[in-house]
């Protein structure tokens, strides 16, 4: 944090429950020359990974569907999203978490993963940066049912689907996790299944 323009006054702790909530009050140095004292509240949730696996020869993509409780709270009336494989780093870095996430969520176990790009998803309340991969995968490298950990509460439905019906689901509003778009269209743009 090396800003000159930033001068963090105080940070108050909100909550420490599931991650870290926090209240940050600082001076901002605008361009006009003038400061400005700000509040904002920052969710640290630590860094996470996604991937897109896809079939290159059968042109497919593996998804996953999922309850997420702040969709169904703004909307979703099932609150169940088709989204990429993905979770949070675990003092591991990125590929690691991936290729973990990986065998745990879609029961595949890749041989190689190639980082694409990373991204902040929220940056105006959310510390999280993403670390996006793609890999090629096939039936051979299927080695358990997926459907993530009992013990992280996981009940995760694997899908396998035509990459070109998957592109239909973002314009139907099927799939609408921005992760998931993200690597769709990169792959689209990319022509990984072509």
């Amino acid at each position: 944090m090396t800003n000159p323009k930033i001068r963090i006054i105080s940070d108050e702790l909100l909550s420490n429950n599931w991650y870290i909530l926090k209240k940050y009050v600082y001076e901002y140095l605008k361009n006009d020359g003038k400061t400005e004292i700000q509040h904002r509240e920052v969710y640290d949730r630590g860094n996470g990974a996604t991937i897109l696996l896809y079939d290159k020869k059968e042109k497919n993509v593996i998804l996953i569907r999922q309850f997420r409780m702040p969709t169904y709270l703004n909307g979703n009336e099932t609150g169940m999203v088709i989204e990429a494989c993905a979770g949070l780093l675990e003092k591991e870095n990125a590929e690691e978490c991936i290729r973990r996430e990986s065998e745990e969520e879609t029961g595949y176990k890749v041989n190689e993963v190639r980082k694409i790009f990373e991204a902040y998803m929220s940056p105006g309340s959310v510390t999280e940066i993403i670390h996006f991969f793609v890999a090629e995968y096939s039936k051979e490298m299927k080695v358990n049912e997926g459907g993530g950990l009992a013990s992280e509460h996981e009940n995760i439905e694997v899908l396998e689907i035509p990459f070109a019906k998957a592109l239909q689901m973002i314009e139907t509003g099927e799939i609408r996790d921005a992760k998931t778009i993200m690597l769709l269209q990169y792959a689209q743009i990319n022509r990984l299944l072509e």
